[in-house]
């Protein structure tokens, strides 16, 4: 621990959000010298190489918000990025299906959410048009996405730092390194990681998981508290891959915070479907019965988890019955594609995705960043953050330009 070295910028966190933060800040300012800091002995390892690999349309969210225009910029972005760098990327559309009347009202919000947001070429489709473009999916209307793709996020992240540590010299990545103190003295910040210490000026956190205690122990209150929901999905076997193209998914849901399981062609390979939503005992823990005393004390004394249970326990005890019984995950998946069976799906992966949640139990729908005196902290940046990663990394350096005053 005797080393110690000083950048000019210090990020945290070596994921999409992180990494697209580094690369923006270094390509306004080449002169800075970067770190990027990641605990484990990889980039991407949770949430960025954890999710389903889709690059969103923008089509779900709030006129108006972050979201929805980081997501339609972002997305855009990252398509042109992944062209020039080579990142294995596909836009092939997907759709989404109505399979029963009272979907149809919300369906169409979505549509008009879609139409307001900018989202290029979305059009209703009928019956017949479903079965043109996914043969085995049954549906009553639906809308056609030309714009939504699929995508390696993990390469994405990876690319980002070959660039940041090609182009920019002095700037690096450091994986396996840990934070585990900050030392504040002088107007700079001392981090303190389990291998050596890194004094700078200014600070960026995106520690997805670890966001909120990443913000207390910088001494900031972030007024919300991360919650862990697991989703676990499931892969299309050999035998079932033939009835799905490309993507699929449901009607949300509106009264519940997910997406609801869906269809994903995947960029390596294969098809997913998926994920439920469980409440997840371990922050990182991406086995059923994963425990961590600290992650579940902390989520369980905070008043907005319970209120969270209490509004959607009748959705969580389902989700939950759903984690464990193949048959019930089935059922759900064959609303989309009737002709399903038990020997065409298998177990696949999990991830863990982090919800920002308030003290009234309401899940904080948009990205939330926040500066206090030499940091920035990406408090929440839930779905569609790996989409919206590069409009995310803008936003985070032009903030940095105007309160970091860096020139």
């Amino acid at each position: 621990m005797s080393n110690t070295s000083e950048y000019d910028v210090v990020v945290i966190g070596g994921g999409c959000v992180g990494m697209a933060s580094a690369y923006k800040l270094n390509l306004r300012f080449p002169h800075l010298k970067i770190a990027v800091l990641e605990k484990e002995d990889r980039l991407a390892a949770h949430q960025t190489g954890r999710n389903s690999g889709v690059i969103h349309s923008g089509l779900y969210y709030k006129p108006g918000s972050y979201k929805a225009k980081n997501c339609v910029e972002g997305r855009r972005e990252l398509v042109a990025f992944c062209k020039e760098h080579g990142v294995a990327h596909d836009v092939c559309g997907k759709i989404i299906v109505a399979t029963d009347e009272k979907e149809l009202p919300h369906m169409n919000r979505v549509f008009n959410n879609g139409l307001q947001n900018g989202v290029e070429g979305i059009e209703k489709i009928n019956a017949q048009q479903i079965k043109d473009i996914e043969p085995f999916c049954a549906g009553i209307e639906g809308i056609w996405v030309p714009c939504t793709g699929i995508v390696d996020y993990v390469g994405l992240t990876n690319k980002l730092a070959e660039l940041i540590e090609q182009q920019f010299t002095g700037s690096k990545v450091f994986t396996g390194h840990e934070v585990t103190a900050f030392v504040k003295q002088d107007g700079k910040t001392t981090v303190v990681t389990n291998k050596q210490k890194f004094t700078t000026k200014h600070l960026i956190s995106c520690t997805g998981l670890f966001s909120d205690r990443m913000a207390k122990a910088d001494g900031v209150n972030p007024n919300m508290q991360i919650v862990g929901f697991r989703g676990d999905y499931y892969d299309l076997t050999e035998k079932g891959m033939n009835k799905v193209r490309n993507l699929i998914y449901p009607v949300p849901n509106p009264e519940f915070p997910f997406l609801g399981v869906h269809f994903t062609r995947m960029i390596q390979h294969g098809v997913e479907c998926g994920p439920n939503a469980v409440f997840t005992f371990k922050r990182e823990g991406y086995g059923k019965t994963d425990f961590d005393l600290k992650d579940t004390l902390q989520a369980l004394a905070y008043i907005g988890t319970w209120k969270l249970f209490f509004k959607h326990w009748r959705f969580g005890l389902d989700e939950y019955k759903r984690a464990f019984s193949k048959k019930l995950f089935l059922e759900r998946l064959q609303r989309l594609i009737p002709s399903l069976e038990m020997d065409d799906i298998t177990p696949g992966r999990a991830g863990v995705r982090a919800m920002a949640l308030d003290a009234n139990g309401n899940m904080i729908d948009d990205f939330k960043i926040e500066y206090s005196g030499n940091a920035i902290h990406v408090l929440n940046a839930p779905s569609p953050a790996a989409t919206a990663s590069l409009a995310i990394g803008t936003a985070v350096m032009e903030m940095a330009e105007k309160h970091f005053q860096i020139h």
